[in-house]
């Protein structure tokens, strides 16, 4: 009787150790095999911004909100432990380390850094691979045909290629690449300022879900694609959200930097059904933008209308 009684009392704690246990591992294991992390929303000049004296940035000078990174995106196929950078931005250095950090890889660089285009907040971080700062060594930077030709021929970007401290690797135009066993892209050009390279948008897919990322566009009407069938495409969408309306353009000319008003992707996408609103994710945030106040009027009424606005943080499962 002795024995049966200490057999069920030792299965029994033994059975609940061991149910204990899984539950830690699984909990502690990511969601999907890919995730994409938002690791900066802010257009190129930040927030505050140089020279800045609105409302908007008042405060921020005196004391600065760390979740006003530069726009970025990070990738993780939990699978190989590779990571991948969308944009080099000026604030790579703790974006870097928040990718490391949500890998899990004691790798203090990612398997490769993909561009967009030319403009101070998408390339401009990758000074700090260079001897001044890290020192890399052969980090792979992805890009189109001119934004390659830019970094190689022009300094102080080639030094970063002559010293091994980048290893340029050619993207081809609607050309699907595959960067790791689950994970892959497709680069295509969209119409912006192209001063120095083309302008590019990717697609990421991972064994789950595929994502659009276009932080930059002048206008949808300017491009040869329909938005609205390449939102059908996808299962999300992280879409260029520079400025909320005219209205904060002041004294600039908007032929300058042209970008598609917030108001007025929300009238384009209106009569979307709620599922593909749902998918509509807004990024790349001007500093003078009210999105990128969670307790703004234009923040709620996105929100309400179906619409998302990323935020520093927010995990996605590809």
């Amino acid at each position: 009787m002795k024995f049966w009684v200490i057999f069920i009392v030792v299965a029994f704690f033994g059975c609940h150790t061991s149910s204990k246990k899984h539950g830690q591992d699984t909990q502690n294991q990511p969601k999907s095999t890919v995730s994409l992390y938002i690791l900066g929303t802010v257009q190129d000049g930040g927030s505050p911004h140089i020279g800045c004296k609105k409302e908007c940035c008042s405060q921020l000078f005196e004391n600065p909100d760390p979740d006003r990174k530069v726009v970025s995106l990070g990738v993780v196929d939990h699978e190989t432990k590779k990571t991948y950078l969308f944009e080099a931005s000026p604030d790579i250095t703790s974006q870097l380390k928040e990718l490391k950090k949500r890998a899990g890889t004691s790798e203090e660089t990612p398997n490769g850094i993909l561009l967009t285009h030319a403009h101070i907040g998408h390339y401009s971080g990758l000074m700090y691979l260079g001897r001044e700062a890290l020192g890399a060594q052969k980090v792979p930077v992805y890009a189109m045909p001119k934004m390659e030709n830019f970094l190689r021929n022009n300094g102080p970007w080639n030094q970063l290629v002559d010293l091994g401290n980048i290893q340029m690797i050619s993207l081809v135009n609607e050309s699907e690449l595959k960067l790791s066993k689950n994970f892959s892209i497709v680069p295509f050009t969209v119409p912006h300022r192209d001063e120095y390279s083309e302008t590019v948008g990717y697609k990421l897919m991972g064994p789950n879900q595929s994502t659009l990322f276009i932080p930059d566009i002048d206008k949808w009407s300017k491009w040869e694609k329909q938005i609205v069938k390449e939102i059908e495409s996808v299962d999300l969408a992280f879409l260029d959200a520079t400025f909320f309306s005219g209205e904060e353009i002041d004294n600039r000319d908007i032929s300058e930097i042209p970008h598609p008003f917030v108001i007025e992707s929300i009238e384009l996408f209106k009569n979307l059904p709620e599922t593909e609103k749902a998918k509509i994710h807004f990024i790349h945030f001007n500093h003078t933008n009210p999105l990128l106040n969670p307790k703004s009027d234009a923040h709620s009424n996105v929100i309400q209308k179906g619409f998302g606005v990323a935020s520093l943080g927010q995990q996605f499962e590809l």
